[in-house]
């Protein structure tokens, strides 16, 4: 059974942090039937998101059981997590209230993953279901192959190689899922800070012509995070004088993607699907 069936006329909660991704999310749920109750996080969301879903509630990150009795209030029973919300909220105890209290003190371990692993089994347990973030965008995900600009060499091509079983390596370990490379070698791996902050940092230790892979994980969990690129990204790849980024084929979604491959295009900047 397709999404637009399943989901048609249901009310659909979306967890919304930053960026054009959690505005991709909500019109394809509407263009699809649903209706969008949108749980705007406070730290991170764009306010346009009240012109664009039926119903939107502001709330601070860890304000999790309003969050939980807005989304009851609306009889929401499926939603949605899209757009990022930067590391530094989601270990912040900062506006915390006592089932996120709870939440944090029953993990042993701390990483993103585990956080958001225990925040999908704490709305089960309202009948909240949480499904993967792509799923009313999978038409965005990248196809293998030259998205836009012209043809590695062979020794660029070799870095995407390299640089491919780097990041998933990294990935593997939960340290980031960006890696940026120069003739074999590792300019830049992404930790907390982002894909942005890595390539920039590597443009100061390498400069020009390096070429940036993002992957998703082994066994990437498509709930909390799915790989994204789009027009800010070009931005950056030109600011910091990029040759190339290779994303990984079917699992990473291209926003905006006629806008990416024209700007990216002007930019001569490469983008590849591996």
């Amino acid at each position: 059974m397709g999404i637009e069936k399943r989901f048609v006329m249901e009310n659909i909660g979306l967890i919304a942090g930053n960026d054009r991704f959690p505005f991709l999310v909500a019109e394809e749920i509407k263009r699809s039937g649903g209706r969008v109750i949108c749980i705007a996080l406070k730290e991170e969301a764009d306010a346009r998101l009240e012109k664009v879903c039926d119903k939107t509630y502001w709330f601070s990150i860890w304000k999790f059981q309003k969050i939980i009795d807005a989304l009851k209030s609306e009889n929401v029973e499926t939603i949605i997590m899209a757009g990022q919300i930067k590391h530094i909220r989601i270990y912040s105890a900062i506006n915390m209230d006592g089932r996120a209290v709870k939440i944090m003190d029953s993990l042993i371990s701390k990483k993103a993953d585990t956080i958001l692993k225990a925040v999908a089994a704490e709305f089960e347990k309202d009948g909240i279901h949480l499904i993967p973030s792509h799923a009313y965008l999978k038409h965005l995900l990248a196809e293998k192959g030259l998205i836009s600009g012209k043809k590695l060499s062979s020794d660029e091509n070799k870095d995407v190689e390299f640089g491919y079983k780097i990041a998933k390596g990294i990935a593997g370990f939960d340290i980031g899922q960006t890696v940026v490379v120069k003739d074999k070698s590792v300019l830049a791996v992404e930790s907390v800070e982002g894909t942005d902050e890595c390539i920039k940092r590597a443009y100061k230790l390498g400069g020009e012509n390096s070429i940036a892979v993002k992957v998703a994980k082994p066994n990437q969990d498509f709930r909390f995070d799915v790989p994204v690129i789009g027009v800010d990204t070009v931005d950056i790849l030109k600011e910091n004088k990029v040759r190339a980024m290779a994303v990984e084929s079917g699992a990473t979604l291209i926003l905006d993607k006629d806008e990416v491959i024209e700007k990216a295009e002007k930019a001569g900047v490469t983008i590849l699907a591996v």
